[in-house]
Parts: structure tokens; sequence; C-alpha cells
């Protein structure tokens, strides 16, 4: 790579995508030798960037912590990645977080590239959000959401406080591996040493988190990918309520007011029959009054009680 600008904006970008580089594995990232990397670092401490140099026959290279951030380079992957969780976070997914995402994204939509901008836009369109009167979750520290997405990068051991789901806390040391959010949540799946076993933790339930300086070997996850863990904990746990009832009207006309979020079928002329499997019965009621139809529940027994609690509740409201 002869131009020396862009040889730096590629050695930033490798420098970026990983902590520690040997300065043999850099140069022969680039095509230079082991003296013309050495001025391609010093170009880039001139413009800000604290590279840290690591001597000794393996030395390398690190991109340090500075006093102020430096200018980021971002391939069109991380760019599209930055602006759609910047969006995610302006929504109010990780708590505190809402204001200075919203000023992020004024510095970083005006910049992004129409082909970009076509792909955040395409991403945002086939994304399902939660419905605004569902459940948004606990939320979720942001500092403590970077330190355990730190120590998960870095292989650091990690430390914290965790109340269990009876209220009980307790002290826990793991190896930090992914995080996983999910289900309107975040998990940290890790694995814990005292118990000889994987394990997934809410991050709403912790606290106090910090990395205790200790590496740690990566170990094999007993699943495809951390969320497939997660997933398998939570349905091991979980007894969904299957609600069944029949709508005066076609299945076509209630699917375009209730959306994916219940099975339709024909059920006769003018009449269609629900289905769908829910953790709260709230869900279904509130399911069941978007058809604007008569409806008769067949399942379960439960779901009528609280469909007569609501009745008298909206009853009182309007009464004189």
């Amino acid at each position: 790579m002869a131009d020396p600008t862009a040889r730096a904006l590629r050695l930033l970008t490798l420098m970026q995508g990983r902590r520690d580089w040997p300065g043999a594995d850099l140069a022969d990232r680039l095509g230079v030798s082991l003296r013309t990397l050495r001025r391609d670092v010093d170009r880039l401490r001139e413009l800000g960037y604290p590279v840290q140099a690591q001597p000794g026959v393996d030395g390398g290279y690190r991109l340090a912590p500075g006093a102020a951030l430096p200018p980021l380079v971002l391939d069109d992957d991380e760019a599209v990645a930055l602006t759609v969780g910047l969006q995610a976070a302006a929504a109010g997914a990780v708590g505190g977080m809402a204001e200075a995402s919203v000023r992020a994204l004024t510095k970083v939509v005006p910049v992004l590239p129409a082909r970009l901008r076509r792909r955040v836009d395409a991403l945002q369109a086939m994304t399902v959000p939660a419905p605004p009167w569902s459940d948004g979750g606990p939320p979720v520290d942001a500092e403590l959401l970077v330190t355990v997405a730190q120590a998960c990068r870095e292989g650091e051991r990690l430390t914290f406080t965790h109340t269990a789901a009876g209220g009980e806390p307790g002290e826990r040391l793991v190896e930090p591996h992914r995080l996983v959010p999910l289900g309107r949540r975040w998990y940290l799946v890790a694995y814990d040493p005292s118990r000889g076993d994987w394990r997934s933790f809410r991050l709403d339930r912790v606290s106090d988190a910090r990395g205790d300086g200790a590496r740690f070997a990566p170990r094999a996850l007993p699943a495809p990918d951390a969320a497939a863990f997660v997933r398998a904990g939570i349905d091991r746990w979980r007894t969904p309520v299957v609600v069944e009832a029949v709508v005066e009207a076609p299945a076509a006309v209630v699917r375009d007011r209730v959306g994916r979020w219940a099975q339709l079928d024909d059920d006769g002329p003018g009449r269609c029959r629900l289905r769908m499997e829910t953790d709260s019965l709230d869900w279904p009621a509130l399911v069941l009054g978007a058809t604007r139809a008569e409806f008769t529940v067949l399942a379960p027994d439960q779901l009528c009680d609280r469909l007569s609690e609501w009745s008298a509740r909206f009853a009182r409201a309007v009464s004189d």
C-alpha cells in the first residue's frame, strides 16, 4: 500500500478492531517494512491517537485511551450498526442514554452516504418493534452495560452482585462470554467457576460490576451461540398460557388489526379462530380488544375472569 494517507487509515482501522497487535503482524497486513510501520505509527500519534509501543522481541502496538476521543474510522457495516444502535438507545432501550443518543445521531446521520442511509432505512422497515403498550422491560444502567461488554471483549474475569428471583443478593465471580438482548431484557452469558457450569444473568439484577484484572482462556459454549443458550434457559422455566377465542370477523380483517401477535384461521363465514401463547393474560386481553369485533373466549377460564375485572374498571371510568 503505497499511499501514506490510505495506509494510515488502514492502520487505524486495524488497531481499533483489536486490542494488541504484534508489530510484525501489522507490517504484514499493510505490506510494509517494520521501519515504515514505525513512521506510520508516529503519524497517528501526531494526529492525536495515543498509540502505545510494547518493547521486546515480541513487542507490538496498542491503541490506548486518551485525554480526548479522537476521530473514529468505521467501515460500512459498523456505521450501519452504530446508527441503528443509537436509534434503539434513543427510544429508551438503555437507561439514561436517550438524550445522548439523540445528540450523537444528529452528528452521525447527516454524514452517512446515501447507500448507507438506504441500508439503515431498510433495516428499520424490516424490524418489528414491541407495541407501545407492551412491557418495555426493566431499564439497564448504561455504565453497567459498558463495563460488562468490555470484560467480555477483553477476556477479563468479572465480579458483581446478583439478586436472585427470590430477592436474595449474592456475590459472583464469572468468566464473561457474551451480552444478549432478548425479550426486551439484557442477559450476560458467562462461565461460573464456583459452580463449574455456564449461567445467564439478567443485567437488571446485576450491580457493582467490575473487572478483577485476571484473564482467562475462552471456553466452548454448550450451545450454537449465546442467544440460543439464553433462550434454552428461559424455555426451561417458562410455562406459557394458551389462549383460544372465536372472533366474529374474517381472519383477513382481524389480521390487519392485530398483526403478527396471534395465529388466525377462518372458522366459517365471517368468523375466525384466534390462538396465541403468552406469559401474561393482560396481553391477550389487549389483542382481543384490538380486533374491534365480538368474540367468545374458549380458553383459559382465567382470561374470562381478567376480562370481567377490566370490564368493571372501564364501566366505572365512564359512569356518572
